[in-house]
């Protein structure tokens, strides 16, 4: 963060807890980085029209990576990180969506499913 922002007050720090939405996607930069996205729902206070939202989420940390890895879709995530924007060109243009670029990452609980095998 430089002067000017601590200066201003300014504060870029996300904590959400929420389901795993769908498996994440692990694809390789041309940095040679690893770039692993995944998607949040987290659930939005009762009486709002719509019941949850769904936040994309991104990482490069080998930790955060191997976290996320193992958890399963319906699984409970507690993710810290920042808000970022990210751009591209589109066939219609300039494209932009903002994410969550994660820095730490727990798993909370994992979601009861018939599939797991419980170890006696």
């Amino acid at each position: 963060m430089d002067a000017t922002a601590r200066q201003a007050g300014d504060d870029n720090q996300v904590f959400l807890r929420g389901r795993l939405a769908t498996a994440p996607t692990l694809r390789t930069l041309p940095s040679g980085d690893e770039l692993l996205a995944f998607r949040l729902t987290v659930a939005r206070p009762p009486g709002d029209r719509a019941k949850v939202d769904s936040l994309d989420c991104a990482t490069t940390k080998a930790r955060v990576r191997r976290t996320v890895s193992r958890a399963e879709p319906g699984d409970e995530l507690e993710v810290a990180g920042s808000l970022r924007r990210r751009f591209w060109r589109s066939a219609g243009g300039l494209a932009s969506r903002y994410e969550v670029a994660v820095d730490s990452a727990k798993l909370s609980s994992r979601r009861r499913s018939p599939h797991r095998q419980i170890d006696a």
